[in-house]
């Protein structure tokens, strides 16, 4: 097999005992006359689409080992309440009727117990975007989202922002080589980070067979809004932050837990449809119980997910900023897609699903993002009950992709970053500014959940080119 080894089978994903071993043995048997580049390419597609190979008589049994297979459950049936509990809307007038009542189906589940719309709310698969519920002792998939632990993470370095225009080719490289985003692939060097140790991913199957995609894929990015950008942070407090009020280079990302999340939610979501009959229009808020065998598998997978995005941005932030030659001075960051067990005022213990809503506990700090155009918000939370502790985690759109796409050409686009000084590399006319609601009619809409206490102004911005 020339010298293909067990360590490069490693970078490429392929990091079980298992499945290495299933591999030399493949190779030494049918693959034993190609060349060591061919080896790679046959055996790294099979990683990434092994469906492909499930029929496949040599690399069928190898791609057998990555191929989800969801069990068969027994199910129970379900009705929905024609009384529910109580929902708050922030911000009703930049909020669309049908987001309202999308919400208001999931708030007539039985296991709802109070719900909220932020003010950045649409409508989304399941719960809207924006939306935060309540339940008891139920977590459900895709109130969570499909990508666990989106999140925010902004880094203020110890340069001055003055940098942004002496230092901008050198930031601008760094973001072009040592970020990636897209479905597929990853960076072309090895990361190593204490999460892809997490025993979780040698206790369940499922787990076993996405960890060579998240070996893969951490410090990357996915596509649509999600982001890493150098701009100029201006802190308003200095006790909170522990550095002096003023302006400072900082690098703001937005992404999550790529394909390891992505895998978590489709396979647990098929079992909460399985398990969780409900009428049609509702079926996609299926639940799973966290006393069942699912529903604590779901809790802990979703967990590691939330650590595994965290992760990623660490890594993004680390790598970009080596290569800018910068160090971190402070970081905030923050879950927006997530579920967490917390108690409300009359100490009842509920699981409180953000499906694109940002933590806003009492002195909770967060990032609000706006556009490619428009500045980031770092807020500090009030610790409003009735938003369930929450705010929005950005402006929200206005438009569809396709209708953004429809509303404004490249050119156009070019011409009105050009005129903010913004630079955008990679990105697409289904993110342009315009496509977003405006983050300061945003804000103005939850004054009483969270105290903004400094912004963020994008200046490079790299983004999935679609």
């Amino acid at each position: 097999m020339g010298n293909l080894r067990a360590k490069d089978l490693s970078r490429i994903g392929y990091t079980n005992d298992v499945a290495r071993s299933l591999v030399i043995n493949t190779i030494s048997k049918h693959f034993k006359h190609h060349s060591k580049e061919v080896l790679i390419q046959i055996f790294t597609q099979l990683i990434q689409k092994p469906e492909q190979y499930a029929t496949d008589e040599t690399l069928g049994k190898i791609a057998g080992l990555f191929i989800e297979q969801v069990p068969e459950v027994k199910h129970q049936s379900f009705s929905l309440l024609e009384e529910t509990g109580v929902l708050k809307v922030y911000g009703a007038k930049v909020v669309t009727p049908d987001t309202r009542r999308q919400m208001e189906v999931a708030m007539s589940l039985p296991v709802a117990i109070q719900g909220a719309l932020m003010p950045d709310a649409h409508i989304g698969y399941g719960l809207p975007i924006g939306g935060v519920l309540a339940t008891d002792n139920a977590v459900i998939p895709y109130a969570v989202g499909v990508d666990i632990g989106c999140r925010m993470a902004l880094t203020i370095t110890d340069a001055p922002a003055t940098c942004l225009k002496s230092q901008r080719f050198q930031l601008k490289k760094a973001l072009e080589e040592y970020t990636h985003f897209g479905m597929d692939g990853g960076l072309d060097f090895y990361q190593e980070h204490p999460v892809l140790d997490h025993v979780l991913f040698r206790e369940t199957e499922l787990l076993r067979k996405l960890h060579p995609k998240a070996v893969r894929q951490i410090g990357t990015s996915g596509g649509g809004n999600h982001f890493v950008e150098f701009g100029i942070a201006e802190l308003e407090d200095e006790q909170i932050f522990g550095l002096p009020g003023g302006c400072y280079l900082a690098l703001l990302s937005h992404s999550g837990s790529r394909g390891l999340g992505a895998n978590i939610a489709r396979h647990f979501t098929a079992i909460a449809i399985n398990t969780c009959k409900l009428p049609k229009h509702a079926q996609p808020l299926a639940w799973l119980d966290l006393r069942s065998d699912a529903g604590a598998e779901y809790w802990e997978s979703m967990n590691l997910a939330g650590d595994y995005a965290r992760a990623c941005h660490e890594r993004i932030h680390a790598n970009v900023l080596k290569a800018a030659g910068l160090k971190a001075l402070k970081t905030i960051d923050n879950h927006h897609n997530f579920a967490w067990k917390e108690k409300l005022a009359d100490g009842k213990e509920v699981i409180v699903h953000r499906k694109g809503a940002t933590p806003a506990h009492n002195g909770e700090l967060g990032i609000i993002p706006g556009s490619m155009t428009a500045p980031a918000f770092i807020v500090s939370g009030k610790g409003e009950e009735l938003s369930l502790f929450s705010a929005s985690h950005g402006a929200g759109r206005m438009m569809s992709r396709r209708q953004a796409k429809e509303s404004m050409t490249v050119s156009a686009m070019k011409k009105r970053l050009a005129a903010e000084n913004v630079t955008l590399i990679g990105g697409s006319v289904e993110e342009n500014p315009d496509a977003y609601k405006d983050i300061r009619q945003v804000m103005s809409a939850q004054e009483s959940l969270v105290e903004v206490i400094g912004r963020f102004y994008p200046k490079i911005v790299r983004m999935h080119k679609e």
